[in-house]
């Protein structure tokens, strides 16, 4: 029996991303582990039949020491699990995990990458500073036959081209995790007024900027729509939205603010349109689960949004940090129901044709076939 160990920073991310993907390799007969960080879903995760290992990973600490911590906890959980394969996600998980298989004897390595982040997109002096360091490490823990690194959209396939991480014969692209279309269904809209969601966490980078004053824009005009921020904060990133801000935009009567949900599927029932302005990113979930839903989409015209929006046919794409042109997309859509319809209908098709949960584990399955054979 084959052993395959995901390595993972959160349990929360595993089970939205990768359950599926893991439950089919129990049902291939595989031997399944995940290393990740504690959290409040473990045990429905072990009664799944998946063994969880612990380590602690922050995906924001600089610390050698910490680093070190989990380099240690990495190649113990190799010695106990034995892996044949692991199946990395994130960045310090694959720099971590590639770094420990140079001293076992793992026969294949899956990495991927969501996107390739703050440190190669931002112009902040720490990501400039530190890019050229994880240029070099990644480059040496992309090394070896029997390695694949998975990316998630054409952009992102370049960029690590460019820069030589990786021969163009060792990188797939499957666009994103999946979504299981039976789960996200469409359905009427029941709401009276128009709902826009931005389902995010709460990062200046989401474009949670430009949202509220779109809203505010469309707010002027006496248009009737609900504005709604679904997501939690995450107060370690340097993009961080405080509370006071997002309690000032709630004051003001501009948004809405529900938290972070986990039942995504009544979110989106409870959506007229779904709205993510990101300056980046992988290939956005809720994108997929909302065209899978037939709701309409407004995003910007970036790597990874740009992937499941064809302009005009299920939604719009803007240009990136223009409220103004938001606020013009979603009016029309606000305002034009039959509109929103056609272009729910046409998304749900987008997703059965290539984001189905089915044809995205099948292409990753494949791809640790290779490494494996």
């Amino acid at each position: 029996m084959k052993r395959i160990l995901f390595i993972i920073s959160e349990e929360s991310y595993f089970m939205s991303h990768r359950l599926n993907l893991a439950i089919e390799a129990l049902e291939k007969g595989y031997k399944v582990g995940l290393l990740c960080n504690r959290g409040k879903n473990i045990h429905s995760i072990k009664e799944k039949g998946i063994e969880v290992f612990n380590f602690s990973l922050s995906r924001t600490s600089l610390s050698p020491l910490n680093h070190l911590k989990t380099i240690i906890k990495i190649s113990k959980t190799f010695k106990l699990f034995k892996p044949d394969l692991i199946h990395a996600v994130a960045i310090k998980p694959v720099i971590f995990s590639s770094l420990v298989t140079k001293f076992h004897d793992v026969e294949g390595r899956v990495f991927a990458l969501g996107g390739l982040g703050f440190i190669f997109s931002s112009n902040r002096f720490l990501a400039k500073l530190l890019r050229p360091f994880i240029v070099l490490f990644l480059k040496y823990c992309l090394s070896g036959r029997k390695t694949r690194l998975i990316m998630q959209n054409k952009d992102d396939c370049k960029k690590v081209w460019d820069l030589k991480l990786i021969e163009k014969n060792k990188t797939r692209l499957i666009e994103g995790a999946g979504v299981d279309t039976d789960l996200f269904l469409p359905e009427e809209e029941s709401q009276e007024m128009p709902t826009v969601i931005l389902p995010a966490r709460l990062l200046w980078d989401k474009g949670i900027g430009e949202f509220v004053e779109a809203a505010k824009i469309i707010k002027s005009k006496s248009i009737s729509a609900r504005f709604i921020l679904v997501g939690s904060q995450d107060l370690h990133n340097p993009e961080n939205i405080k509370s006071q801000v997002i309690d000032k935009w709630v004051d003001q009567g501009l948004v809405e603010y529900w938290g972070f949900s986990d039942d995504m599927p009544k979110i989106m029932r409870e959506a007229s349109i779904v709205c993510l302005p990101s300056y980046r990113e992988g290939l956005p979930k809720v994108l997929i689960e909302a065209a899978s839903c037939a709701k309409p989409i407004v995003t910007t015209d970036v790597p990874g949004c740009k992937e499941v929006v064809s302009h005009g046919l299920n939604g719009y794409l803007v240009k990136e940090k223009e409220s103004k042109d938001l606020a013009i997309f979603l009016e029309e859509l606000i305002l034009d129901k039959n509109l929103r319809n056609s272009m729910g209908q046409e998304g749900r098709k987008i997703v059965l044709d290539r984001f189905a949960e089915d044809l995205i584990t099948e292409k990753t399955r494949k791809v640790w076939e290779e490494v494996l054979l």
